[in-house]
């Protein structure tokens, strides 16, 4: 750990950053102060400066553990998108109860109603952040390609159990679906969509494609 100072623990002897943070959790606690001021200020105001302020470290940690600043950001977005694993395996686990409306609409609105739409912006308003993500996802911006992948996985586990149907294209309802919800909750400036707005949204694009009594 280079000249990184020791805390004695006992028995346990752990390397800490020269603020006195575990270098363990410098990272998660970097990225925590960037997406507060990302949800709060919006892409302009993300420097290396604000996060380390943010966050209550000194300059020099963010650079013991990122190449720069861009590296940095692209860390924080694939991070990001890496969540949504749990999040699509709730959504997988709620096939074939409630609606299939009713599971996307809250699906959607507990995706789009943290930072995903903030994610989005910030790759959108970084032409190097773009490209330095590139190296690693080829395609599409990270947070709304794994949003599309959750949203795939929970329309095909309705489609195993009938609630959808069986010639339903998932490859086009699931990114339709995403582009949609992007569109009602992109607005930072306005409030929230109402639930029955994005219920609404979401009747449109699956409601061909539901087989559930009364749909």
């Amino acid at each position: 750990m280079g000249d990184c100072p020791l805390i004695d623990l006992g028995s346990r002897r752990r390397p800490v950053a020269p603020t006195g943070i575990a270098i363990r959790d410098a990272r998660a606690q970097l990225f925590d102060a960037a997406e507060r001021i990302l949800l709060r200020d919006g892409p302009s105001a993300l420097t290396s400066r604000a996060v380390t302020e943010e966050a209550g470290v000194a300059k020099g940690v963010l650079h013991r553990h990122f190449e720069d600043f861009e590296d940095f950001l692209a860390e924080l977005v694939h991070d990001r998108a890496g969540r949504m694993d749990a999040e699509a395996a709730a959504l997988r686990e709620a096939a074939g109860t409630g609606t299939v409306a009713g599971n996307l609409a809250d699906a959607l609105t507990a995706l789009f109603g943290s930072v995903a739409v903030a994610m989005v912006a910030l790759v959108t308003f970084r032409d190097e952040l773009r490209r330095r993500l590139r190296r690693t996802w080829p395609a599409g911006v990270p947070v709304l390609t794994e949003a599309v992948d959750v949203i795939a996985s929970y329309l095909t586990a309705e489609r195993e159990l009938g609630r959808i149907a069986a010639d339903a294209e998932i490859d086009l309802l699931a990114p339709t679906l995403i582009g949609s919800a992007h569109l009602l909750f992109a607005d930072r400036q306005s409030a929230p969509p109402e639930p029955e707005a994005v219920r609404r949204a979401v009747a449109a694009v699956v409601g061909g494609a539901v087989r559930e009594p009364g749909a």
